[in-house]
């Protein structure tokens, strides 16, 4: 058996070694670089991923620059790339970092457990990858890669399982170049082993796969069946002050929540019963106790999150009353247009600026300058 893990990992190795892709953090490699690029990588795809690393090492070249800077410039810097509580962790970390260990991020699994946004998968890509420890790393790459070499029958997002498949992980991973050799599962993962149809002709590890000798390497990973994904609408509003043309409302989002610390176009999910321009006057005096007339819609946007789907209906609004206060939100300003680039906006509330752009070449001031009443 030794034997055979032994020519597994060579030629796992050999095929990396030939066919590795040039991704930036694998070009200078130290335990920052590792960090970043895997915090980002968290369940997105390389391709998005290389762009916003990029410009985030520029930005932030060192650890001691991500803790200085803002929360908002970081933010700022993650707009688009989505899941934004990894961009909140690293930040908060980075400050651990600075405090806590000179400014270096530890080798030490505990001590990186530790730190806001690490779990046993990236502690373990830091250690190998950064520091040449063997300790093992298990993605979702790398679980398919098992449950086809070993032909797993049973459900891969089970307890049992996984804690089978760390363990595999972990037997196979070599004491000589641990950090290529995770690097390789995944890349293998990512680039061959692919969901649904794998290339097993072009596989360099086709030969230890007992999926493939059984002929069932499309069945495998075998997962639970998928739960109804919910779907909500939801009232966002462009709402215009009643005496500066140009200017309108936007709101940041409450710290420790979904998105957290970006700014959007108030509003809330519609409730039964509730048409949508209801539910965004209500939204708007429980989020803001300001009232408003709602007019005609700017965008419909639809946007799928991890555990539910909305389509966002975005409505022009003039405020009649209230002085927006901060029930429901951190802040909120009155800005234009042109200033929104300073903000930091979640991919949906993005495709509503892009609609407002594109008609901003109409009338030069709001959709209600010269309305009066509801």
């Amino acid at each position: 058996m030794l034997g055979e893990i032994e020519r597994f990992r060579e030629a796992l190795l050999a095929w990396y070694d030939a066919h590795a892709r040039d991704l930036p953090w694998r070009r200078d490699v130290t335990p920052y670089h590792t960090w970043v690029s895997e915090i980002m990588l968290q369940q997105t795809q390389t391709s998005t991923v290389v762009p916003y690393y990029l410009r985030f090492i520029q930005r932030f070249p060192t650890v001691q620059a991500l803790a200085e800077a803002s929360i908002d410039d970081v933010l700022k810097l993650w707009e688009g790339l989505g899941y934004y509580r990894r961009a909140h962790n690293l930040h908060r970390a980075a400050r651990i970092v600075v405090a806590e260990h000179g400014g270096q991020l530890p080798r030490d699994e505990k001590a990186l457990l530790a730190l806001p946004g690490v779990g046993r998968y990236t502690a373990g890509a830091i250690r190998s990858i950064a520091f040449a420890e063997s300790a093992p790393v298990l993605d979702g790459n790398i679980k398919r890669v098992l449950a086809r070499l070993d032909d797993i029958e049973e459900r891969i997002d089970l307890r049992e399982t996984e804690k089978r498949l760390w363990a595999r992980a972990a037997a196979l991973l070599p004491a000589h170049r641990p950090g290529d050799f995770n690097q390789a599962m995944m890349e293998l993962g990512a680039t061959i082993c692919l969901p649904g149809i794998p290339a097993c002709n072009v596989c360099p590890v086709a030969a230890f796969c007992a999926a493939r000798a059984n002929g069932v390497q499309t069945y495998r990973p075998v997962r639970s069946p998928r739960t109804r994904i919910p779907h909500y609408h939801v009232a966002a509003g462009v709402v215009w002050h009643a005496a500066e043309p140009g200017r309108f409302l936007i709101a940041q989002r409450p710290a420790g929540g979904m998105l957290s610390g970006l700014w959007e176009f108030p509003g809330g999910k519609q409730e039964p019963g509730e048409t949508l321009p209801q539910a965004l006057v209500r939204e708007l005096m429980e989020e803001l106790a300001i009232e408003v007339a709602v007019g005609e819609k700017v965008a419909e946007v639809r946007h799928a999150f991890t555990h539910f789907r909305i389509t966002l209906h975005a409505f022009h609004a003039r405020h009649l009353a209230g002085e927006p206060q901060r029930l429901g939100v951190d802040d909120w300003r009155w800005v234009t247009l042109a200033e929104l680039d300073a903000f930091a906006f979640a991919k949906a509330d993005r495709e509503i600026i892009a609609a407002l752009k594109n008609a901003s070449a109409a009338p030069p001031h709001h959709p209600f300058a010269n309305k009066t009443g509801r």
